[in-house]
């Protein structure tokens, strides 16, 4: 079952037809653009997935107010729980937030053909990851390839892969005794972040951190500051990539 908030018609529609990749670009294969994954010609469509409260998402939608998106529009907000408050956030920001939950089908391959129709419905440029406890079917990755992004809290390739995920990736980050963790966006392939990396920023590590504390300053010195500036990135037609690696224009 589908949950809708705020939808907003014809957004799709109007859409229909234009395209802002490049010519070499796949939209449901397994080519790898070497030129930028999206020209700048027009405005990004943004789609994000959250789980949770969505702070990510309020750092997306901060930096659309504060001017900081020029080039981008965030076209709906999908979350895999009905009581996550990011899609709050999205009501109260005028983005049509929708619910697209496992628990109301009857297996897991119809989880994914929902969930995958709610995503083409809106037809985006790019998928964002912000804190989404799910693991993308491999239909999606082939079909939205090298435009799919996710913030990992830590420097890849430290503490990721399986496993590592919200306060766990701190916790392990403080049990090995590192001077200076981070934060990394990077796009999505079939592996468990893995794909090819955009940004990174470092935070350092204080004495007497929690995990919770930890946390909170990798969010606020660099989750939320990163995840705005890769998506203008690529909206600006600024980023593409070679040989698995991004090159930054």
């Amino acid at each position: 079952m589908l949950t809708k908030q705020a939808p907003k018609k014809g957004a799709a529609a109007d859409h229909a037809g234009v395209s802002g990749f490049a010519a070499d670009a796949s939209v449901c294969g397994d080519t790898v653009p070497t030129r930028p994954i999206f020209d700048g010609k027009r405005k990004l469509r943004v789609l994000v997935c959250v789980s949770g409260g969505g702070t990510n998402l309020q750092a997306i939608i901060d930096a659309k107010k504060a001017g900081r998106l020029e080039n981008a529009e965030l076209v709906r907000v999908i979350s895999n729980k009905k009581d996550a408050y990011a899609l709050e956030r999205a009501e109260k920001a005028g983005i049509e937030g929708i619910c697209v939950s496992p628990k109301d089908f009857p297996d897991r391959a119809a989880f994914h053909k929902a969930f995958l129709a709610a995503v083409e419905e809106v037809e985006p440029d790019l998928i964002v990851l912000a804190g989404f406890l799910v693991v993308l079917p491999a239909e999606m990755i082939s079909c939205y390839r090298n435009r799919i992004i996710n913030i990992h809290p830590s420097l890849i390739p430290s503490f990721c892969g399986m496993g590592f995920y919200g306060l766990k990736v701190h916790e392990a980050a403080l049990a090995r005794g590192v001077r200076v963790t981070g934060a990394t966006v990077h796009f999505v392939d079939e592996g468990t972040d893995t794909g090819p990396i955009i940004l990174q920023k470092p935070v350092m590590v204080k004495e007497g951190d929690t995990p919770e504390t930890l946390q909170r300053r990798v969010m606020e010195e660099a989750e939320w500051i990163l995840l705005p500036e890769a998506i203008e990135l690529i909206a600006a037609g600024q980023v593409g990539i070679v040989d698995n690696r991004v090159l930054i224009r």
